[in-house]
C-alpha cells in the first residue's frame, strides 16, 4: 500500500490525478475512485452522446498528462492512489447506457471486475505501456470491455 502524499491537497494536478482526493483512501483506492466518478456520470448521463464522448476523450487526454505529471513528481510509475483513470474508465463503461440507479451500480461492478482481473490484452498493456498513457490505457480498455458487457446485457434483455 502506498500512502497518499500530502501534495494531493496542495497541488491541483495531484488532487485531480488522485480523483479529487478519493484515491487517498488507504485501502481499495481504485474502488473509491470509481465510486467518486458516479456522481459525475449522473450529471453527464443525459447529455447527447457526442458531448458525452467528447468529455470522455478530453478527460482521457488531460488524464494522460495529469497521471504522467503526478507519477513523475512522486517518483512512482502508477501510485495506487492515482485514480483519474478509474473515472474515465467508468464513464466509458456507461456511455449510451440507459440511465438508472441499477445500471450505474451494474456498470460499477462490471468495470471493477475488468479493472481488477485485467483479462488479455488489458494485463499486457498494464505491464508494458509506460507513462501517463500507460496508466490511463488499461482502464480505458477495462471500460471498453465493461461497456461491451453492459450493452450486450441490455441487448439481451
Amino acid at each position: 500500500m502506498n500512502r497518499a502524499p500530502k501534495s494531493v491537497w496542495r497541488r491541483p494536478t495531484h488532487f485531480f490525478a488522485f480523483g479529487l482526493g478519493s484515491g487517498t483512501v488507504p485501502w481499495a483506492p481504485g474502488t473509491f475512485g470509481t465510486l467518486a466518478a458516479i456522481p459525475f456520470y449522473w450529471m453527464m448521463a443525459e447529455l447527447p452522446l457526442g458531448w458525452y464522448l467528447s468529455i470522455c476523450f478530453v478527460t482521457f487526454v488531460v488524464g494522460v498528462w495529469l497521471c504522467d505529471k503526478t507519477s513523475h513528481d512522486l517518483g512512482v510509475h502508477d501510485h495506487s492512489g492515482i485514480v483519474w483513470d478509474e473515472f474515465v474508465g467508468y464513464w466509458l463503461t456507461m456511455a449510451a447506457v440507459p440511465f438508472s440507479w441499477e445500471a450505474a451500480l451494474w456498470g460499477f461492478i462490471v468495470f471493477r471486475i475488468f479493472d481488477v482481473f485485467k483479462p488479455w490484452p488489458i494485463r499486457w498493456a498494464d505491464r508494458r505501456v509506460a507513462g501517463g498513457f500507460g496508466i490511463m490505457i488499461d482502464d480505458v480498455m477495462a471500460g471498453i470491455y465493461a461497456w461491451s458487457t453492459m450493452h450486450l446485457w441490455f441487448w439481451l434483455h
